[in-house]
């Protein structure tokens, strides 16, 4: 069925069913994410893709994702050394939101060690809580101006806060361009400015602000939470996280930088990433899609502006093609089941979507994840804390527009000499 949505009739449902949580200072009438589709959604979704998503331009970030993963490991090298354990999720997510925030605006939001980083992380998630929270306006839209349950009043407060910080990011950088001494950065924001420069109207305040919000919800929060959920189940299955390791040793020798180059060959570290994304898919299920037309599917009539939901975990977990598909088992991706990935080719696991509505972050999400995820395995042997058994850790879910953890991971870091 996803298949036959998300790809045979993919156009006719390449629409957008807008939760109310999300109608707040405009935003969904400008935010990539919930436009419906024209040309206001193909630019901005272009403006993206040229200025970040890029092969050309991810290539050339590869230098800042370094930086960002060695404040990482060097932050874990520190709580390591005075054997203290360390929130996977957390530190993760500063490291995700801090390389969001330099592609965007060339500085850090965030400090690693500083409250505001958890601030931030709160904020987010409480956003993502509200905007997949059960929501009687979207099943009876005449109570819409009522907002019985305050979803709607909860987002404008946190938005706006998000808004805040955006607000000053493009107010400093349009008072620098109109001085003589403004040094032109190659950022995202630059790009834009310079786009509405040359007659883009419809990059308001309010557009740009939306964007961002976009950007940094999805690069921050997704990127973590699927290091966060690979951790877990590793330190849940040791013999795992022992191949792991071992493919880490054989592939870089005596190096201890992971690099990306190195990605192509550490084939069980993607087939971790692989099965961590089918047992925990970051956006449980997806976005949701409306159809744009009547259309028809095994017989069955779909009206016109249908809500239509994929549910990408339930795929992710169906025993007609997973084999056990409850347990934790990277071997399943390894050798020739190695072809299948997540780009939305295959539709046994479609984390990120497919067609024309997927995830277009999906190739940085790749390069990040990937490059975390080695690099803690590379420099760090790891533990539970004292008193927490294996068998116990928690793995719980909670359930927003994205799947978090329960309780936070955490976890020890052993340093070794490599």
């Amino acid at each position: 069925m996803a298949k036959e949505v998300l790809k045979k009739h993919d156009k006719s449902f390449a629409g957008r069913s807008v939760v109310d949580a999300v109608r707040v200072l405009g935003h969904e009438k400008v935010s990539m994410v919930w436009l419906q589709p024209g040309q206001q959604w193909r630019r901005l979704r272009s403006l993206c893709n040229t200025s970040i998503f890029s092969s050309q331009r991810l290539d050339a970030g590869e230098g800042l994702r370094r930086r960002k993963v060695a404040e990482l490991l060097a932050h874990v090298k520190n709580r390591a050394l005075s054997k203290k354990a360390v929130d996977i999720g957390r530190i993760t997510f500063v490291a995700s939101l801090n390389l969001v925030a330099n592609t965007v605006f060339s500085v850090d939001l965030v400090d690693i060690d500083s409250e505001k980083a958890q601030e931030f992380k709160d904020l987010v998630w409480e956003m993502l809580e509200l905007a997949g929270k059960p929501n009687l306006v979207d099943c009876f839209p005449i109570l819409r101006h009522l907002d019985p349950q305050g979803i709607r009043r909860g987002m404008v407060h946190r938005v706006k806060k998000l808004f805040e910080i955006f607000d000053k990011q493009i107010d400093d950088r349009e008072i620098s361009r109109s001085t003589s001494k403004h040094q032109r950065r190659n950022d995202f924001l630059e790009a834009l400015l310079n786009e509405k420069d040359k007659g883009g109207a419809e990059l308001s305040r309010t557009v740009l602000n939306s964007l961002f919000a976009d950007l940094f919800i999805a690069g921050s929060d997704t990127s973590s939470v699927t290091v966060e959920w690979a951790m877990t189940e590793l330190l849940r299955n040791p013999k795992s996280l022992a191949r792991a390791r071992t493919e880490l040793e054989e592939v870089m020798g005596e190096r201890t930088e992971v690099e990306e180059s190195d990605i192509a060959g550490l084939q069980y570290i993607q087939a971790i990433v692989k099965e961590t994304l089918r047992l925990h898919p970051p956006v449980p299920l997806l976005i949701p899609h409306r159809a744009e037309c009547d259309v028809e599917i095994s017989g069955y009539t779909i009206p016109k502006h249908t809500k239509v939901i994929v549910n990408a975990w339930a795929i992710g977990r169906d025993g007609e093609v997973w084999e056990n598909p409850e347990h934790f088992n990277p071997e399943r991706f390894t050798g020739t089941s190695n072809v299948i990935d997540y780009r939305g080719r295959n539709f046994e696991l479609i984390p990120f979507g497919a067609g024309r509505r997927i995830c277009p972050g999906l190739p940085l999400a790749y390069r990040m994840v990937h490059l975390m995820l080695a690099s803690l395995l590379r420099s760090f042997s790891w533990e539970l804390p004292a008193g927490t058994a294996t068998e116990n850790l928690d793995t719980r879910e909670k359930f927003g527009l994205t799947l978090q953890k329960s309780t936070p991971l955490m976890a020890v870091p052993i340093p070794h000499d490599v």
